[in-house]
């Protein structure tokens, strides 16, 4: 019976998390900047038949290290260069994800606990959107996952492997984090002792015989370029500086996470406070999943480069915190701590509701049928949860969320989504592109937008930075096509707005052309 149960459990995750990751990958651009990056390495990995040193526009790329080129560029020989390889790792590894903290769950804790947390992580509106986007984030996520639960259930070597692959993905950040959470929570049960148990001599040659040849390759091959630009910018300098404005925000992860974890949210306060007071022993293992969540939250909010997807690490402890403290009151019939968080999950709903109103007073009627049909199922949403919160019925109360969320991101998906991506995708302007370009005249291409244009159009272009059109012109006047926000060309001086004809304008772009006099 417990067999049985076991397989069923696991169908619905399947289920569940396979209709949310793999419905939708193909069926939209890929969206502006970062997703293109990463489609398009992999793409000139196959093409320079080199899968050492990553490449970009034709040159060494020295961002990430290439587990995720690696695993788009398999994908893209199977299933040829489309939106859906690109994104397909991405989504496999959401998958797992969820898998995988069911497998943890019910050791941790018992068989529903491990279902719930599962469908909290496959339904959160973060881990939806990046287990459907082509960046590194969700695979990085899964190796670190696996690793940390790993030292959890005390396999030692598969934590090694998996740190190591997570170094793979995404660089020193996975050493970083291991360190610090298994650190943090050994000084906190005072067993640093344990570390003797790990199993260390035999964890580092598997972690430098599984991380360190590429590293080894790469500084081979290009030298301290290599060491100065991937360890000391992409690493150390985006840590200590800001690259985006947002960097200077240090409550910038607040709102991230309050929105990325719904409709979970109004549970989480509740779960955390519950595993801080947790005794027995099922005490130590929410330690380690509070600790994990914290490191991940504090260390980007300290870091001076911020980017939503960053803290997507924090996501699976958390799911497994609220799926066990969702089981625990169901299991004790704790009926005011469900109503207490229906209420919570109202009060965001409408603040989400009123968002959505706002913002549909200035779209226009596609896009406000899109933003209409979301506030209503919102809306919806916000009603049954209450409803079955207060009729004490637990099971049907988090069905709804999770029946709800699935609702709710296909018509993001299928309706919203399609309305703004030419606003996020840089694909349907290449189009317009296409049909003006004359073959032979440079193109020069704003940063933001190069990516993407190199992606669907075979041109590296030449980068043209913000507020640098007119140094960046040839030195040899002649004809020359720009594609730049509109808001730039809005700032030119109407002398030398007349040096330019308007051929196409899309959302926030614009096509101008230079010629001769």
């Amino acid at each position: 019976m417990i067999k049985q149960k076991n397989w069923l459990y696991m169908a619905v995750i399947l289920g569940v998390a396979g209709i949310l990751m793999f419905s939708y990958l193909g069926t939209q651009p890929l969206l502006d900047p970062d997703e293109p990056v990463y489609a398009e390495t992999a793409r000139e990995m196959l093409q320079f038949h080199d899968f050492i040193s990553p490449r970009i526009y034709g040159d060494f790329w020295f961002d990430k290290p290439p587990m995720y080129y690696w695993l788009v560029a398999a994908t893209f020989q199977v299933f040829g260069e489309t939106e859906f390889a690109a994104r397909l790792p991405s989504a496999l590894f959401a998958v797992g994800g969820a898998v995988l903290i069911y497998l943890s769950g019910r050791k941790l804790f018992n068989e529903r606990a491990g279902l719930l947390a599962a469908l909290i992580l496959a339904t959160s509106l973060e881990y939806f959107y990046l287990g459907n986007a082509a960046v590194t984030d969700m695979t990085l996520t899964f190796f670190l996952t696996a690793a940390l639960l790993s030292f959890l259930h005390r396999k030692y070597y598969w934590l090694y492997g998996f740190a190591a692959l997570a170094a793979m993905t995404k660089g020193p950040v996975a050493v970083i984090f291991c360190g610090a959470i298994i650190g943090l929570y050994l000084a906190w049960t005072a067993n640093l002792k344990a570390v003797k148990s790990m199993k260390p001599a035999g964890g580092a040659v598997l972690f430098a015989v599984i991380a360190l040849p590429w590293y080894a390759a790469m500084y081979s091959f290009h030298g301290m370029a290599f060491i100065d630009t991937f360890l000391g910018f992409h690493n150390v300098t985006r840590f200590l500086q800001p690259e985006h404005a947002s960097g200077r925000l240090w409550y910038y992860y607040v709102p991230v996470l309050i929105l990325g974890l719904f409709p979970w949210t109004a549970f989480l306060a509740q779960a955390f406070r519950a595993g801080l007071k947790e005794q027995g022993e099922r005490r130590n293992p929410c330690r380690f999943l509070i600790i994990w969540a914290s490191v991940v939250f504090l260390f980007f909010s300290v870091s001076q480069t911020k980017l939503v997807s960053y803290i997507l690490p924090m996501y699976p402890p958390l799911a497994l915190l609220i799926g066990y403290y969702f089981d625990k009151a169901w299991t004790e019939k704790r009926h005011g701590a469900l109503k207490r968080s229906a209420i919570s999950f109202g009060a965001m709903g409408l603040l989400l509701l009123a968002g959505l109103v706002y913002a549909g007073r200035g779209a226009g009627a596609e896009l406000l049928f899109s933003v209409e049909a979301v506030a209503g199922i919102l809306a919806l949403l916000i009603v049954m949860v209450l409803f079955q919160s207060f009729r004490r019925n637990f099971r049907a109360a988090f069905t709804t969320h999770v029946l709800g969320m699935m609702i709710l991101t296909a018509v993001l998906m299928t309706q919203a989504l399609p309305v703004v991506a030419p606003a996020v995708s840089v694909k349907q302007f290449v189009n317009e592109f296409n049909q003006y370009y004359d073959g032979q005249a440079p193109v020069y291409v704003a940063k933001f937008y190069r990516p993407g244009f190199m992606y669907y159009s075979g041109m590296a272009g030449i980068e043209l930075k913000p507020g640098q059109l007119e140094a960046s012109m040839p030195d040899n006047p002649g004809k020359a096509y720009f594609i730049i926000p509109k808001k730039q060309y809005g700032k030119l001086s109407p002398a030398l707005q007349n040096k330019f004809l308007v051929l196409a304008a899309q959302e926030d772009k614009i096509l101008l052309v230079r010629v001769n006099p």
